[in-house]
């Protein structure tokens, strides 16, 4: 079993080490628990010390410029910056650098982007902001190496962080709090290690139906499968790690981010996308989108350019998104088509309020028939650009050319109308749900009602887990 992934391993690493970290309140106990954990967590991951020297080389040089900035160094901030970022390209081997310039021999990258994003934060508040914190270095490694946050996120701020970490009295830990984590534990292991398996197993099959020489009709369900199944599968993979991690690290007294709030359940590109990855939507929104409007609005006097400023805005952000996730030029395609996503949403409401009027839009945007296409097609314009987050450009090829243009037309329309209803219905049979009361609240949410929920999706998972003898999958959030 990988340690690396959401494995029944790493939940028992994970389980033991909230135990031992709660013999004692006392900060230095719980932070030196987690720093030995998150040492020997890096130590699982890879037997070779010559593998973590870029790493530390990495961590040497953020927290160099950290001291730096601390002392009223200020002026350092742009090429404190400069300097990690063009390590952090350098150390992920980008490939529009030669080749010839990187480290050849194996070393460990596990974790690295989350970890830059978390210095470039500690850099630019401590080179900008009013009070000056004075991180030292155990503190440092605490926040870059949190075991529970290293792997795949959430990306968490360094105050929320220390306000936990570093308190006098942690978070309560009741027993009710314990027994929502380990069922969120339960849910979590079972959206990885089952519910991801089916759905990605539902992926490659439609992939091999595509690639032969079927008829149309065999080929058009597969595609539609292929269409619809991937978002699906990496929800739950994604998800179901979060989940795992934000339970074991409230049993640490612990608080992280949340990272998902319904998804699939957005009526547009804006919405999903506070929905979706939401630490790393915050993150960017804060650090590239609002200096880089705040800028632009400066230099821009007219109200009527202003609103379209936004736009050019949120194309850099998320096309930055794109490049984030990959070091080739099929994440550049994908932060094209996504930054692209999110821009022509953008001006669509900015048509419809100057057509309609701001009133009128609000009352069209309510309406249910809307927001039904609205989330179908936020959906399919997800499942569209992430062909370029799974596939290398051969699959990709292979893959549209199996079809013509019209036939491939013809699916994603398909597609479109297939979520907008499964989607509708799945909404309304929630609501349904939600709306089934006792005396003591709603049925769906009650402890009974999730008992026998959590004991089920355990039971379901802890079988088939042993029936297939399968290692758990890899957390495909991992490779960022």
């Amino acid at each position: 079993m990988s340690m690396d992934s959401a494995s029944l391993q790493f939940v028992l690493f994970g389980l033991a080490v909230a135990l031992l970290s709660n013999f004692s309140r006392s900060r230095i106990w719980r932070s030196t628990v987690l720093l030995l954990a998150s040492l020997v967590f890096l130590g699982m991951l890879s037997h070779s010390p010559r593998a973590f020297i870029p790493l530390i080389g990495f961590l040497a040089l953020g927290y160099g410029a950290l001291v730096l900035l601390q002392r009223g160094w200020s002026r350092t901030l742009v090429w404190s910056l400069l300097a990690i970022v063009v390590a952090y390209i350098w150390l992920k081997k980008y490939t529009f650098l030669p080749a010839s310039t990187f480290i050849h021999f194996p070393y460990f990258t596990l974790g690295l982007s989350y970890i830059f994003f978390r210095v470039l934060h500690l850099l630019i508040e401590s080179g900008e902001g009013q009070e000056k914190r004075n991180i030292n270095i155990g503190s440092y490694l605490l926040y870059t190496l949190n075991f529970t946050t290293l792997v795949s996120g959430p990306i968490q701020f360094y105050d929320e962080f220390a306000r936990d970490q570093f308190a006098d009295v942690p978070p309560a830990l009741g027993p009710s709090v314990i027994g929502l984590q380990l069922e969120r534990i339960v849910v979590g292991f079972f959206k990885v290690n089952v519910l991801a398996m089916f759905l990605r197993a539902a992926q490659q099959d439609a992939l091999s139906q595509i690639s032969q020489a079927l008829p149309f009709s065999l080929k058009f369900s597969a595609a539609i499968c292929l269409a619809l199944v991937y978002p699906l599968f990496l929800y739950a993979n994604f998800s179901g790690y979060i989940d795992i991690v934000i339970a074991l690290a409230r049993l640490m007294r612990l608080r992280l981010p949340e990272n998902f709030d319904r998804p699939f359940a957005a009526s547009s590109v804006l919405d999903f996308w506070n929905r979706w990855h939401m630490t790393l939507s915050n993150w960017l929104k804060i650090y590239v989108y609002n200096p880089l409007l705040l800028a632009l609005m400066r230099r821009a006097s007219s109200l009527t350019l202003q609103p379209y400023l936004g736009v050019l805005c949120f194309f850099v952000t998320f096309f930055l998104i794109g490049v984030w996730h990959g070091r080739t030029s099929e994440f550049v395609v994908f932060g094209i088509l996504t930054g692209g996503g999110i821009s022509i949403n953008k001006l669509w409401q900015l048509r419809l309020v100057s057509g309609m009027g701001r009133k009128r839009y609000k009352e069209l945007a309510r309406k249910p028939l809307y927001i039904a296409f609205g989330r179908g097609l936020n959906f399919v314009w997800f499942g569209f650009t992430l062909f370029w987050f799974w596939a290398d450009w051969e699959r990709i090829g292979k893959t549209f050319s199996s079809m013509t243009v019209l036939q491939w037309l013809t699916v994603w329309l398909a597609a479109w109308l297939i979520a907008t209803l499964a989607l509708a219905a799945w909404e309304a049979l929630r609501a349904s749900m939600l709306s089934l009361h006792t005396s003591s609240g709603p049925v769906l949410t009650s402890r009974y009602a999730r008992v026998v929920y959590v004991s089920a999706l355990g039971l379901a998972a802890f079988v088939i887990t042993v029936l297939l003898n399968q290692p758990a999958p890899d957390i495909v959030y991992k490779a960022f």
